[in-house]
């Protein structure tokens, strides 16, 4: 389910715990981006940056995203799939994280934000577990899973 143009409050947040998940539009990952987390991060492995050699040598067939760049869609993604009607928001952690298949570059992805849990912080804050799954277009399974934990004041 996706929500447009709908400002959520904290009670609208506790109102999706165990419902539909919400749904991101779908995001190309470009060789140019993965070039670019790569410069960002220091991690040049060839299997992400050497398409050439990626397409003889990896068992890919082509060059694949980095998994942190993967994980590192998800606060942008659930931005624009989402609108929350606050003062401020803060990325707090993740609790759990698996990279369970390649992004091979040139993939389109999205993510699946379901609400598992909404619980009070302080300065009339609540602290949202998202139970996320990104899906690469075209396969059956979840390229990463992830518990995400965000902090959004009122």
């Amino acid at each position: 389910m996706k929500r447009e143009a709908v400002a959520l409050d904290a009670q609208a947040l506790r109102s999706l715990v165990g419902g539909e998940p919400l749904v991101s539009d779908w995001l190309s990952i470009g060789q140019a981006s993965v070039n670019g987390f790569a410069d960002a991060t220091g991690d040049h492995q060839w299997i992400h940056v050497d398409p050439e050699r990626a397409r003889r040598e990896s068992p890919f067939g082509g060059p694949i995203a980095h998994g942190f760049l993967t994980l590192s869609l998800i606060p942008g993604l659930l931005e624009k799939t989402v609108t929350l009607k606050q003062r401020m928001g803060v990325n707090y952690g993740l609790n759990r994280v698996r990279f369970t298949a390649p992004v091979p570059v040139g993939s389109e992805i999205r993510a699946r934000f379901a609400v598992a849990s909404v619980d009070d912080v302080e300065e009339a804050g609540v602290q949202v577990v998202w139970n996320v799954s990104l899906e690469r277009q075209g396969s059956e399974w979840p390229v990463c899973v992830a518990e995400f934990i965000t902090r959004h004041y009122f």
